[in-house]
Parts: structure tokens; sequence; C-alpha cells
């Protein structure tokens, strides 16, 4: 029977989750943490996950891509450069099955960094770089730890942050280790640059495009189980 892993950043992109039906899958939030992303990703494995998935919000890449896109990631570009493909069976029987239910996800390849991108020059630099869409600090996690393990991946994210949106520099400390938002740190970080408020509400605009349109597809979708 498959259990899914599943792999998200904050907790506002686990509650997401609940809409799925079937079997209860395991999860863990790393808070935006690379480090802690790839432990957590190993421990569901040895949890008894039999599939893992990194799902939530990304970092858009590619000109173009609006808050809210959908994304299947074809697969994640490692921080060193090399590229870990997704299971292509598990990939064609979500596609299926969005396209049946009328659901558009886009595909391209997704970078996994250690380090936020965080202004679109960032952004720029690293689609030359990895040729990817979209970027984010769990996928190569999970790449990693289902190489580990021998088991097959997927991704599921949203954008969040277009190619052409800067993120405020304190943002991630705004997220605590649990993956919840701190508020006294987000109101610090603003208080110390208050030119960074557009910023800041763009970003949480954007994040709740990519939120509800997450929710929207596990809806159709119903289930992110591999065939």
């Amino acid at each position: 029977m498959t259990r899914l892993g599943i792999l998200t950043g904050v907790r506002a992109e686990a509650r997401v989750l609940r809409v799925l039906s079937g079997t209860a899958p395991l999860t863990a939030c790393s808070g935006a943490d690379a480090d802690r992303a790839h432990r957590l990703a190993a421990e569901m494995g040895a949890r008894g996950a039999t599939a893992l998935v990194s799902f939530g919000l990304a970092g858009g890449l590619t000109p173009g891509l609006k808050a809210g896109t959908l994304l299947l990631a074809s697969g994640v570009v490692l921080p060193d450069g090399s590229e870990r493909p997704v299971s292509p069976a598990w990939r064609a029987a979500v596609l299926a099955r969005a396209q049946a239910a009328g659901l558009s996800l886009s595909g391209g390849r997704i970078a996994g960094v250690r380090r936020m991108a965080a202004t679109p020059a960032d952004k720029r630099a690293l689609a030359e770089r990895s040729g990817s869409a979209a970027v984010d600090m769990e996928s190569a996690a999970v790449a990693l730890a289902a190489r580990e393990a021998g088991l097959p991946f997927l991704v599921l994210r949203a954008v969040a942050d277009p190619p052409d949106a800067g993120v405020p520099p304190w943002a991630l400390a705004g997220v605590g280790d649990d993956g919840r938002l701190r508020p006294f740190r987000i109101a610090a970080g603003l208080l110390r640059d208050p030119r960074s408020l557009p910023a800041a509400l763009r970003l949480a605009r954007d994040g709740q495009a990519g939120l509800s349109a997450l929710r929207g597809a596990l809806a159709r979708l119903g289930s992110l189980d591999p065939p």
C-alpha cells in the first residue's frame, strides 16, 4: 500500500493538504531550512513512506510566470548543478488526472537551493545557470532523500513570487523552526526596513494566490498517489 511522505516549508502549505482524500499522508514541515528539510524527508522514509512529495510554494524564474501558476516539475536541479528526475510514470498519471479534471499544470524543472533567491537579479542568474522554471528550498532535500532510500518522488508547487518580485531579506526570519509565521519577527523586520512594506504586501498577496491554487488543485485531483 502506498504511503505518501509530503514535505512542506511552512505550516500554511501543510494545512492545504487537509483536502486530500484517502489515506492520511505522513507530513513534515522544514521551516524553510534546507538541512532540516533533508533530515525530515529521510525520517519520513524511515517511518514507512513509500513515495515522497515536495509540496508548496515556489519562486518563479521563467519570465511571464504569474502568482498561482501550478508547476508539476519534471525534475529537480540540485545546488551542485546535477539533476534528479521525478518518477515519470507517477508524473504522467497525475498529469492525466489533471487533464481529466480540467486542471492546468505547467512543466519544467525546479531549482533546489540552500539560500533564498530574494531579488529579480538573483532569479535571473539562477534561471540562466539552472535552466529551471522555479525555485524552492525543499525539493532538493526530497530528491536526495528519495535517492538515498530508493523511493519515487514528485514535486507539486505553485508560484508565490513571480520572477520580477523581490522578497524582503528579513522574510525567512519571520518563519519559525516549526514552519509557523512569527508576527513579531515580521513586525521587527518592517520596523528595520519600512521601505520593504510594498514588497511584503505583494508577497503576502501572491502567496495567498499560490495557496489557493494548490488547494483547488488538490480538491480536483483528490489524491497524489502514484499509479
